[in-house]
């Protein structure tokens, strides 16, 4: 009976630090998740520097560099449900330049402007990008074509 007893105290006692290390996990992701969202517009400048050499970097689209981009706007904040990953997806307004020589030297409309949502993740403590773009979309409209794996997040007040 007594082994009984001290069994029952002993799963009693692990559900319960169990539920408090859940809570507590809890609230520390949360408290990165609002320390990440404040760091970005901190880091803006540097964000879009990175954002745009990271795109150019890819070689895409064909024939093109990418000239200049233009952060705008409040970003939207998503999570990865799979991973749990913090995204920020920011309207872009970013112009190309044909390169010379190349297949899109006399294309008139190399020179328009571009709109697109600019995707940061914030990774190992800081934002960084790969340069992704999703062309002729707002951030809301790049959220919901992405919804089946992305969850829009807003901080808690």
């Amino acid at each position: 009976m007594r082994f009984f007893v001290v069994c029952l105290i002993g799963l009693g006692i692990a559900i319960v630090s169990g539920a408090l290390w859940r809570r507590w996990r809890k609230a520390q992701i949360e408290a990165t998740r609002r320390d990440a969202i404040q760091s970005f517009e901190e880091q803006r400048p540097v964000l879009t520097e990175k954002f745009l050499a990271a795109a150019d970097a890819t070689g895409k689209p064909r024939g093109l560099t990418w000239k200049n981009c233009e952060l705008s706007g409040e970003p939207l904040f998503a999570t990865d449900q799979l991973t749990g990953e913090l995204y920020a997806l920011v309207t872009a307004s970013i112009s190309f330049e044909a390169i010379a020589g190349g297949d899109m030297e006399d294309v008139e409309a190399v020179s328009n402007l571009r709109c697109a949502t600019a995707i940061f993740a914030y990774r190992d403590h800081s934002w960084t990008t790969n340069g992704r773009a999703v062309f002729n979309l707002e951030p809301a409209q790049s959220l919901e074509r992405y919804q089946d794996s992305l969850t829009p997040f807003e901080l808690r007040r």
